[in-house]
């Protein structure tokens, strides 16, 4: 006869047994689906001529380079503006740096369907500059500033630096300066300590940042078709599936989405390989005393982080005068302002909101039951499998929205067992996808607390005769709560904004802000998209002001 399994062992060997379901379920089987689907034909028959199409076709070809052109480009733009920031901020003592602090996370609240718009709105060719312009110079032909390539760099860059910022800001905090204070004591100063010693030490925070820039620039669809370009992969992946009518057309759709997936795991691969490669400072958290600026670099600090923010804060400047204005067309700003927009999209058709808040809000609940155990199966036990559990976790960072929304497209299409319907056509596939897509964020957020707690309190509660679970809940939470509470707000502020995933799987009466606002600036009424971006904003703004007082400026532990 077997021996029993203590009851708290069997407990946690059953909620891990799950949280591997969960991931399975969710993840690993969509994603296989969709390779699936790209390397069979209509027969279900093993075949590679979906990729031989693919590669023999130089319109697939040339998108597939100007993604990556462009996935560069952006990753470069941001690491210039994102360093800078971080070092001025972190290093130098000025007027005005405790408000930069905050200011500089602003821009990445705003979601970037929403930025998009709000760029339009003001630098557009019908915009509040070319009009100025026009009116004040007698141009015959707006400049175009946004439409095109460089558009979609200039729009990614300034909503997306603030990643590469709070992951560098996250790595200067962990350098140990004695490292810096030896490499002046041999004669290493200014740029030359920079290169040498204090950049090469933040390359795993800034490796991350600009890992999730890039291929959050390389899968977003949205940004490139509200600009028109449309040879790119994900604006072909997400045309190509909508269709619903060439199904070769359709199958490309898939086998782009898989070749996107595939691209954004050898990234991931490569980039943890070389951080891999060498060894880094990452002791601890360290307080470095800032320098003071002399009043002519202070007033340059000052006007280039002041310039900087003026062109962040276009997207909101823009959302904020469309969403009040009464027929704005032809003129710098709108001539009479009104409610209606608002009323419209609280009154007549709050499904958009409510929706919004009801399936975000349930992605936070499965994100916290499972990705606070998947932190304290990283950050405490040794069970086997928690190397591939990390990666499965950093994997979900990796993959394109639009690549998951398809794959969950093909993946839960089928019935389920005593229904007669799939997975698909139910609304709970909404909070599901969220949950997966913003899970590493919780899991991050609570691990960066874990690591801070020591494992000396919990051998304590164990020396008395506390339980794993009791340690657990009476030591380690009440210590790791504010990390839990960051990783989560920031989880329910990126899933109001989640756009690729949702657009593919809403149906009818399901839909998110991020639908709503596609729907109505796809039907010509911007008025309305702005005023539902404006609520994504204030919302994401008050998420912002909370886990940056419980962060503690360090809010770059959630990328890390």
């Amino acid at each position: 006869m077997l021996p029993k399994m203590p009851r708290p062992r069997a407990l946690g060997a059953l909620g891990v047994a799950l949280i591997w379901l969960f991931l399975a379920l969710f993840l690993v089987y969509p994603l296989t689906r969709i390779f699936y689907d790209a390397v069979t034909d209509e027969a279900g028959r093993l075949t590679l001529a979906n990729f031989a199409g693919f590669f023999t076709d130089s319109f697939y070809l040339r998108a597939l380079w100007k993604s990556l052109v462009l996935g560069v480009a952006t990753v470069a733009a941001s690491s210039v503006i994102g360093i800078a920031v971080a070092f001025l901020l972190v290093r130098y003592d000025f007027r005005g740096r405790g408000l930069f602090s905050y200011l500089t996370l602003i821009p990445i609240i705003s979601p970037p369907l929403v930025g998009t718009l709000g760029f339009t709105f003001i630098l557009g060719r019908a915009g509040s500059v070319n009009v100025l312009l026009m009116d004040l110079f007698d141009m015959l032909k707006p400049i175009n500033f946004l439409y095109g390539i460089h558009g979609v760099v200039l729009v990614e860059t300034l909503h997306l630096f603030p990643m590469i910022t709070l992951n560098v800001v996250d790595a200067l905090g962990k350098i140990d300066p004695a490292l810096e204070e030896a490499a002046e004591s041999v004669g290493a100063r200014g740029w030359k300590k920079f290169w040498t010693i204090t950049l090469p030490l933040t390359t795993p925070g800034y490796v991350a940042g600009a890992l999730l820039v890039f291929i959050w620039t390389f899968s977003d669809f949205a940004t490139p078709l509200i600009l028109g370009v449309q040879d790119l992969l994900a604006p072909q992946a997400y045309l190509n599936i909508v269709q619903f009518v060439d199904r070769r057309i359709f199958r490309m759709g898939i086998v782009i989405s898989a070749l996107m997936v595939f691209l954004a795991v050898v990234f991931l691969l490569v980039a943890r390989r070389w951080v891999g490669l060498k060894d880094y400072s990452s002791l601890s958290y360290s307080v470095v005393a800032r320098r003071r600026l002399s009043p002519p670099r202070q007033a340059a600090a000052v006007a280039f982080l002041s310039v900087l923010m003026l062109l962040s804060f276009i997207p909101y400047v823009g959302v904020a005068l469309a969403s009040f204005s009464r027929g704005w067309a032809l003129t710098p700003l709108p001539l009479s302002y009104t409610l209606q927009h608002f009323e419209r999209v609280i009154v007549e058709t709050p499904k958009y909101i409510v929706n919004s808040f009801l399936y975000s809000g349930l992605a936070v609940v499965l994100c916290i039951v499972v990705g606070v155990p998947i932190a304290w199966i990283l950050g405490r036990s040794t069970m086997p499998g928690r190397g591939a559990l990390d990666s499965l976790n950093t994997l979900i960072l990796a993959v394109p929205g639009t690549a998951i929304g398809i794959a969950y497209i093909r993946a839960f299409h089928f019935d389920l067992p005593g229904f007669d319907r799939g997975l698909t056509s139910y609304w709970i596939v909404m909070p599901l996808v969220l949950a997966v897509r913003r899970l590493p964020y919780t899991v991050r957020g609570a691990y960066s607390s874990l690591q801070l707690v020591h494992r000396s309190m919990e051998e304590a509660a164990a020396s008395v005769g506390a339980s794993g679970l009791r340690a657990f809940r009476d030591v380690t939470l009440p210590l790791i709560w504010k990390g839990v509470v960051v990783g989560s707000l920031f989880s329910f502020m990126t899933s109001l904004q989640e756009a690729s995933a949702v657009l593919f799987l809403a149906l009818g009466g399901w839909e998110m802000v991020t639908n709503g606002i596609f729907a109505f600036y796809i039907a010509g009424s911007s008025s309305e998209a702005a005023a539902l971006g404006v609520i994504l904003i204030a919302v994401a703004a008050l998420s912002v002001v909370v886990i940056n007082r419980l962060a503690a400026g360090r809010m770059g532990g959630v990328f890390g």
